[in-house]
């Protein structure tokens, strides 16, 4: 580690730039949603199981799912066809019952509410379908408006066709307010089901694939109209996709696999500890598809001031990144501080890449946050950097 072996310089970044990046905060209006503050969660998955079938036939589909998502956070759920992702999205939705576990909607809690509390929990979700569900019988104005007429206090009908025909305009069909589904084309369907989802304007709103049939232009309108929704009315929204285009909106992306979350990253601090290892020599030559994977897998550790992380003569099976706080570095046998590193500063490395044990305690001087890396995952950052490596030892001796 840093503390290990290299006192004199332990793996620093760029000081002045970590503090500005540190002190760069998104300005936001007084009259839009704050995120950060809103405590209660708008999702709350704990645990849940879900089956399709009975008896011989029963088949398990989704597997001990945990996820919270607040208001105003936009999360988007990948993975790949089958892996219970719109299973997950319809439990979500009350549009199937839960079976097993725990699963709270807007403080609802689905496991337990009887058919009319579910009903009424209905009309504060927003629902935009892959298969669009229009009725062909109606015009599109007449199919956005159907959001309106199921919620308790109505408005006027001027006033309804008003929001319904802004909400049209908004996503780009201004001028199909009148057609019905068989006059408008695969895409247009689909705006017009997005603004059906939006138009009464939800507290959490669920979409699979929204934007698969659309174009560029036209997906990029409504992940905007989402983005607005979120920041400033608080909706909470999942996104069920496979569209690569749309994934700059995320806060949060999850994977499943098998029926399972395998992963659930938020965005921002990822690309914080992308960043973070960029600037690590000790990731030098390492691929950035590398080392994204190695910022995904990294997890977030609190160290309360006077606690040891690492102790010396331990075996080391983790690297570690400071996020913030000041670490002091101690060898025995009187303890002596060698060194004190902070924010930027590695460690733990030594250990992983000699097989030896730990050769100095580190422990909290105040409150910290750190990174860590599992040693699988870090040795198998290092041998791609030494395949690089002889790689380009390899090319130079063939020249």
């Amino acid at each position: 580690m840093n503390g290990e072996r290299r006192i004199s310089e332990p793996g620093k970044l760029d000081k002045t730039r970590m503090a500005e990046a540190s002190s760069m905060t998104e300005i936001v209006s007084a009259t839009q949603f704050d995120a950060q503050a809103a405590t209660a969660a708008a999702i709350d998955v704990r645990g849940v199981q879900h089956f399709y079938g009975t008896g011989d036939a029963r088949k398990q589909v989704l597997y001990d799912n945990n996820l919270v998502v607040r208001p105003g956070e936009i999360v988007i759920m990948t993975g790949q066809s089958g892996s219970g992702k719109t299973t997950l999205l319809t439990l979500i939705g009350t549009l199937r019952r839960v079976q097993e576990g725990k699963l709270f909607v807007l403080g609802q809690g689905l496991h337990q509410s009887s058919v009319s509390e579910i009903n009424q929990l209905r009309r504060r979700l927003g629902f935009i379908f892959q298969a669009h569900n229009l009725f062909s019988s109606l015009t599109a104005m007449q199919n956005v408006r159907m959001a309106l007429e199921l919620q308790p206090q109505r408005r006027s009908r001027a006033d309804e066709n008003q929001r319904c025909r802004a909400m049209l305009e908004a996503v780009g069909l201004g001028d199909r307010i009148h057609y019905k589904p068989k006059g408008l084309s695969g895409g247009q369907k689909q705006r017009v089901a997005v603004a059906r989802g939006l138009v009464h304007q939800p507290d959490i709103l669920l979409a699979d694939e929204p934007t698969a049939a659309l174009d560029e232009e036209s997906g990029r309108k409504v992940v905007t109209l989402f983005q607005q929704q979120a920041r400033e009315r608080g909706t909470a929204i999942v996104i069920v996709t496979h569209d690569n285009r749309i994934l700059d909106v995320a806060d949060r992306i999850v994977k499943m696999d098998f029926g399972t979350i395998a992963r659930d990253t938020r965005v921002s601090e990822a690309s914080k500890i992308g960043e973070m290892l960029s600037r690590c020599s000790i990731f030098d030559g390492v691929t950035i598809r590398t080392m994204t994977q190695v910022a995904d897998r990294m997890k977030v550790e609190q160290h309360a001031a006077g606690s040891r992380i690492i102790r010396q003569g331990e075996p080391g099976d983790t690297f570690y990144l400071i996020r913030d706080g000041e670490l002091e570095v101690r060898r025995d046998p009187q303890n002596q501080l060698v060194a004190t590193i902070g924010p930027g500063d590695f460690f733990g490395e030594a250990a992983l890449l000699t097989g030896e044990p730990r050769n100095a305690h580190v422990d909290a001087k105040t409150d910290a946050v750190v990174y860590t890396l599992d040693a699988t995952s870090f040795q198998a950052a290092m041998s791609e950097r030494a395949s690089l490596d002889q790689e380009v030892r390899s090319t130079l001796f063939a020249n």
